[in-house]
């Protein structure tokens, strides 16, 4: 078994020509830094997760890479990783991510905030708050397999990923459709799916799949909706974690290392409690987004 990529938080390895071995551990990362910290359990937390939802839309009729999956393990498709001068080719990965988003929240709020974005291209007559609803959905592009992600327009997307714009649409379509079954699955056990990255590939006839993993805690996040009607967020995803690294001034250190250009501060450990804390939230999350028992 040939080890093709080591990422953040999964191995990739061929399993033959035309399937894919998963291996999620319980690495976690966040601003683009794997914290050296181990979280117990979450490698299966993502690949159930991930598996629920591929067998969700599957049923759908929506295409996707997924074969099999067990434990932490998931068996896929092959998809070639895509190199510019092949743009004309099929069944390769597209090195893009694509993010729907609903609510107020994340690097949208930051940007927002900043004044890097003006409040009325979300549809807002007024300066919104944290976690206020967005009149529309909100779709974005970004690179993959850069050193750091960054927001790219449909047309350098088109030039990057070989696609066509009627094909991004297309993509937007099937995302909006994924997040509707999303959120009526979800809505049934008081969560609010707040946003999230998809990414894809084009098979033969460059028809469109949806590839690697998508509705877990690492790529989406989650609210509680009744303590959200209440007027309180409660982060149910990895931005948990994030907040705990802004909270302790560690975000904060790495942005101003990044805009001046200098070596960026490690980043330290999760103390024990915090492991544990969340440890419990992959646990307990998996079950509140698909119903099902952990043990």
């Amino acid at each position: 078994m040939e080890l093709l990529r080591k990422g953040k938080v999964k191995e990739v390895y061929a399993l033959d020509s035309e399937r894919l071995l998963f291996k999620f551990t319980d690495n976690i990362s966040v601003f683009d830094k794997i914290i050296p910290s181990q979280i117990p359990g979450k490698g299966i937390s993502l690949c159930r997760t991930a598996a629920f939802w591929f067998r969700k839309i599957d049923k759908a009729g929506i295409k996707n890479h997924f074969l099999e999956a067990k434990d932490a393990d998931m068996i896929v498709r092959r998809f070639q990783i895509l190199q510019r001068a092949e743009n004309e080719k099929e069944n390769y990965l597209i090195p893009l991510e694509f993010i729907t988003r609903y609510y107020l929240a994340g690097s949208l709020y930051d940007r927002l905030k900043s004044g890097k974005l003006d409040f009325r291209k979300l549809g807002f007559s007024h300066m919104p708050k944290y976690g206020e609803k967005l009149p529309e959905a909100f779709f974005e592009i970004t690179t993959k397999f850069e050193a750091y992600d960054r927001k790219v327009s449909w047309q350098e997307a088109g030039e990057i990923g070989g696609l066509e714009k009627k094909e991004i649409e297309e993509i937007r379509e099937i995302i909006l459709r994924i997040d509707k079954i999303i959120r009526s699955e979800v809505e049934k056990r008081n969560l609010i799916h707040v946003d999230g990255k998809k990414e894809f590939a084009l098979g033969p006839e460059r028809q469109i799949y949806v590839v690697d993993t998508f509705g877990t805690l690492d790529e989406d996040r989650w609210w509680d909706k009744e303590r959200y009607e209440q007027g309180e967020i409660v982060q149910l995803s990895k931005e948990f974690v994030r907040q705990y690294y802004r909270r302790i001034g560690y975000f904060e250190k790495l942005q101003k290392a990044r805009k001046q250009s200098v070596e960026e501060p490690p980043i330290p450990p999760l103390p024990p409690n915090m492991v544990e804390k969340v440890a419990t939230l992959y646990r307990e999350t998996y079950s509140r987004i698909t119903g099902e028992s952990w043990d």
